[in-house]
């Protein structure tokens, strides 16, 4: 089952925060793991910031053993769409619409997901 995990997963896992065990079955087949661009925009800033720029570059190094997934004109006019729809930020409208682009499941714990289509959302603890 190919997916998308959020960042606010990979931060969970990476930090074996309380969701860890949640989003840590999503996260060991890469082979089936979509990471849209995005999403490594926003692990490298939150890594560089809360660590250092060198493990940062490890885990989007990690990252890339993934289905990598650049923004391109036509996701960021569905991103434009869904944001409209569903009230999202720009970094949340580009994720979702590319879960929404590749046909698979979003799986994430930020709130304003929960009742989306297609997301598998876990609440924080």
């Amino acid at each position: 089952m190919r997916i998308i995990v959020d960042t606010c997963g990979w931060i969970e896992w990476l930090t074996d925060d309380s969701l860890a065990d949640d989003f840590s079955p999503y996260l060991t087949n890469f082979n089936d793991l979509i990471v849209p661009t995005s999403i490594q925009y926003e692990l490298h800033k939150w890594i560089c910031r809360e660590r250092d720029k060198i493990l940062a570059m490890e885990i989007i190094s990690l990252t890339q053993q993934a289905n990598v997934i650049a923004l391109t004109e036509s996701l960021a006019l569905l991103a434009s769409e869904l944001s409209q729809q569903y009230k999202l930020s720009f970094a949340d409208a580009i994720i979702y619409a590319t879960a929404q682009q590749e046909k698979v499941e979003l799986v994430i714990s930020d709130d304003h997901f929960e009742y989306l289509p297609n997301v598998l959302y876990f609440p924080k603890k």
